[in-house]
Formats: structure tokens, sequence, C-alpha cells
């Protein structure tokens, strides 16, 4: 067994946490699984994995070591494939994170039609609408709406997502329908966290040139975009939202929601592919990139995307 398959190795049990789950899916004995570890730990003289009876956890050590090990292996890959024919099948393992939306509303059911494409590719999809830390998470790309914070991540543009102001029939009966943004002043706003324990800056709106926030009441705050949604349908306040969001869960053509303040939307939202800075991006990642931009791109042309 040469290194490069003992790194693998060890790149799966640390993934999977277990030793005989990393077994399987490599075709491999438990026993050969085992005594590659012991003997990768041997050669580098450290510990990089805590057995106890009831898990496998990486070491500080072994944390460090996996992401070196990782980088490697990818940067071997794109040597690889630096001496193969366009257009050849993906495989290895891919780990991205997007918004539950985006994942269920798009990706997933366009995945199947690409997987059938690179049936050695494997794709863990976390869906949250909590912000991953990319590196220490272990992640190899992440979707973003929104504002990006500076980092070292690299960004891809995808689009800007046209943004719309809605109440919900039922709010608007019991409150009236906002004409002005001093209007704002006796109405509630359904507010957006992804963490909990404060509150967004308020109502957001742009002249085109420059966006303003206006703080606002709100009797509710959220941290996920379906209970974001549902808020403003049980009429608990106004909300702010992509307009291809509300188009495919047709809210505005079935009256559940209706627009208000057209003129007072907030800015575009802008949408990125971030990923970790590096010499070489494994064809494995940059081949998932561009598909992932080819699926999204034209949603961005038709007004606006899920956040």
């Amino acid at each position: 067994m040469n290194q490069l398959d003992t790194l693998r190795i060890f790149q799966r049990v640390a993934e999977l946490a277990s030793f005989s789950g990393a077994a399987r899916q490599l075709g491999l004995p438990n026993a050969s699984v085992s005594l590659a570890i012991q003997q990768l730990e041997q050669m580098l003289g450290t510990r990089l994995l805590q057995r106890t009876t009831r898990r496998v956890q990486l070491t500080a050590d072994g944390e460090a070591f996996y992401r070196r090990s990782k980088e490697l292996l990818d940067d071997f890959e794109s040597l690889r494939a630096m001496f193969h024919a366009g257009g050849q099948a993906l495989s290895g393992r891919l780990r991205v994170d997007m918004s539950s939306a985006m994942a269920r509303e798009v990706v997933l059911p366009a995945l199947p039609a690409f997987l059938e494409r690179h049936p050695q590719l494997e794709v863990e999809l976390s869906a949250s609408d909590r912000r991953v830390d990319l590196v220490a998470e272990g992640f190899d790309c992440v979707l973003r709406t929104g504002t990006l914070d500076d980092s070292s991540l690299v960004a891809r543009p995808i689009g800007h997502l046209v943004q719309i102001n809605c109440a919900s029939p039922a709010y608007l009966k019991r409150y009236g329908t906002p004409r002005t943004l001093d209007d704002l002043a006796h109405h509630k706003l359904v507010h957006y966290r992804q963490v909990l324990g404060g509150r967004s800056p308020g109502w957001e709106w742009s002249d085109g040139k420059q966006t303003y926030l206006l703080p606002m009441a709100g009797s509710v705050t959220v941290n996920s975009t379906e209970t974001y949604y549902a808020a403003c349908q049980a009429g608990l306040g106004l909300i702010q939202l992509p307009l291809v969001g509300a188009r495919k869960r047709k809210l505005l053509d079935g009256g559940r929601v209706v627009e208000v303040l057209p003129q007072y939307r907030p800015a575009p939202m802008p949408i990125n592919i971030l990923y970790a800075s590096r010499r070489h991006v494994p064809a494995r990642l940059a081949g998932f990139m561009d598909w992932l931009h080819e699926l999204i791109f034209p949603l961005t042309q038709e007004g606006g995307m899920l956040t």
C-alpha cells in the first residue's frame, strides 16, 4: 500500500469517524484500515486519532494533518488531470453547504442527472440557514447570498437577486397597507437572524445608489427561511424576500402574500460560491462549481433567487 492510499484511508476514517465505516466504503478489511493508520502514526511520531469504544475523533495534530493531507491529495488530483483529456468523469468526495431552500428547490432536483454523468463522485450536502466555517468544518465550497465578510476565501460571483416586500392579506386587513416609509412606524417586521439573540437591523431599502436601514418593531424573530415565510403568512408582520422565492412557492399568485411598498425594495442581493484559496482547484470541485453556476445563473435573470 503506497502513501497516497494511506492518506486516502486516513481521510475516510476521519470523515466518517469510524474505522469499520471507512473499511466498508473503501472495500478493505477492517484490519487493513487499522494497520494503515497505525503505520501512518508511527511514521509521523504522533497520535492522529483518539479511539474509544464509542467513537473515533481527530486529535489536534490529526486535525492539522487532515487539512494538509487533503490539500496534498487535491493537488495530486489536479496534477494528474493536467494529462487527461477534458470532459472526463469526476470522482472523489465533495462536501458543500447551502441554504435549505436552495438545496430543496434548485439543487436536489437537478443533482440526479449530474451524478449520473459522474457516478464516481460523492456529494455531502449540508443544508441549513446557519453560516458554516468553510475551513474549520472541512467544506469544499459553500453557496452564500448577501454581502460577504472580509476573508481569505475566494468568491465566485453568480449574480444578484431581486428582492420584494410582502405581507399577508390578513395582516394588511388588520394594520392597513403601508404607502410611505413613515407608515412603517405603525407596522411590525418579522425579524430574521441566523443566530438568535437579537433583531435584524430593520427595514432595508435602496434608491439604486445607496442602501438605507429603518429600525422597526416586531414581535417575532426567526432563524430559518421556512419559518420566515410562515410567520408572514400567519400575519405576524412584513418580510423582505427574493422574488423568485415567492414565485416558486406561488405565494403571490396564490394570494397568500401581497407585495407592498414596491418603490422601497431592498437592494438586489449578491449570490456567490465560496471556496478556499488554493494553487490548484481539484477537478471535482471545479466541475461541480461550473455546474452549480450554470444551474443557478439563469434563475437570477428571471428576477430573483432563493435565500
